[in-house]
């Protein structure tokens, strides 16, 4: 039935690939015929096979100043800009949003589903902390940019009436969802490569592997495994917060803590196949790296919050980790004791099929299970 249908996918942005970019990925291999749509496009050549080579038909900021490296800085200008994009001669609309995609303006006879990755964080619950990292707390720029997010809140409001479904990435983000703009939504996890088991031995290391920036905690992680001084840890990434955590590091005198920079997937999951552990401090939306993790079979010390929950058991008989309650040394310092005396509770392969559930095939079937039954029951609601 959907091949026949003409789609348009309105993605946030092309510029890497990530995790939202992985869920159009598995959208366009469900609906190849399907065109795209973005803010902006600025993949190279050499990046562009998970979206098929394809055109994107793009808005007017891909041709101002200095967009390919400040894109996120005409943030003001996007709700316009997404709603010039010209979406009249499609059937099926699907929006990949956690900024504007989803308020591409459609009409009835068309079908807006929206996978929402989460509602705009800096505009919501996440404004105040937006603005204290972006040090925009006072001052005429402060607000400014507190004008600004008002007026995105009340755009981004009303857009959602726009959207006939929501498709949330975990309970987490149904629950936001619900939340800012009172809609249910429906979870359906997003797509991780799960890797193979294959019985390598345990090293006495923790991991700790992300972008290194605030609100990922990575500062927590080092500052926690530096007052356990025998305990190694080993941290990959990247990022701004590299200079302050060296320095944090430097200020001590535990020799315990690894930097390695930015590692190739190969060598990440090298390091994550021999680690006792991975350890996760940041509150996700849902959380790729812990389930990548968990699929090498490695359990996870995580911050209880966020859609970790989901991926996560840390009750029952089959554990694959522990959660700490939380944002703090001395939390997260208890998580680690729980996790060493929980001596051989936390198996591989419990951690690898827990994993399992969370694959690209998972997440193909699920969507398009769902895609069925919501063109079948917006077409009798249209007759």
């Amino acid at each position: 039935m959907l091949e026949h249908l003409k789609v348009a996918i309105v993605h946030e942005w092309f510029v890497n690939y990530a995790g939202s970019e992985r869920v159009v990925e598995q959208i366009l291999q469900l609906l190849p015929h399907a065109d795209l749509f973005a803010v902006v496009d600025f993949l190279e050549q050499s990046q562009r096979h998970f979206i098929q080579h394809k055109q994107v038909q793009t808005t007017f900021i891909q041709k101002l100043p200095f967009a390919k490296t400040k894109f996120r800085q005409y943030l003001p200008l996007m709700p316009l800009a997404i709603e010039q994009l010209d979406l009249s001669a499609y059937d099926l609309v699907i929006s990949s949003s956690h900024a504007v995609a989803k308020g591409v303006l459609t009409a009835p006879h068309q079908l807006h589903i929206a996978y929402v990755h989460s509602p705009m964080r800096y505009a919501w619950d996440l404004q105040h902390q937006y603005l204290h990292e972006a040090n925009l707390t006072k001052g005429l720029k402060g607000w400014l940019a507190r004008w600004i997010l008002h007026q995105l809140r009340i755009w981004d409001s009303r857009t959602a009436n726009g959207v006939d479904l929501f498709i949330a990435n975990s309970t987490f983000i149904a629950r936001r969802i619900y939340k800012v703009y009172r809609r249910s939504a429906q979870v359906i996890y997003p797509p991780v490569e799960i890797a193979a088991l294959d019985g390598t031995v345990r090293e006495d290391f923790y991991l700790t592997a992300s972008r290194l920036v605030p609100y990922k905690r990575v500062d927590l992680i080092v500052e926690a495994f530096l007052e356990m001084g025998d305990r190694r840890l080993v941290v990959i990434g990247e990022g701004e917060q590299m200079t302050r955590l060296k320095a944090m590091v430097a200020k001590s005198t535990a020799n315990n803590i690894q930097f390695l920079g930015y590692q190739s997937t190969a060598i990440l999951r090298d390091y994550g196949r021999r680690a006792r552990a991975f350890v996760f401090a940041a509150e996700e939306d849902f959380g790729i790296m812990p389930v990548e993790m968990q699929s090498l079979g490695t359990p996870i010390i995580a911050y209880g919050r966020g859609g970790i929950c989901d991926s996560v058991v840390a009750q029952g008989d089959r554990p694959t980790g522990c959660f700490f309650a939380e944002q703090t040394v001395a939390s997260l310092r208890l998580a680690v004791l729980e996790f060493e005396n929980g001596g051989d509770r936390f198996l591989p392969e419990h951690c690898h099929a827990r994993a399992s559930r969370f694959s690209s095939e998972r997440f193909r079937q699920e969507f398009a299970d769902l895609l069925q039954q919501a063109w079948q029951d917006f077409y009798e609601f249209k007759i």
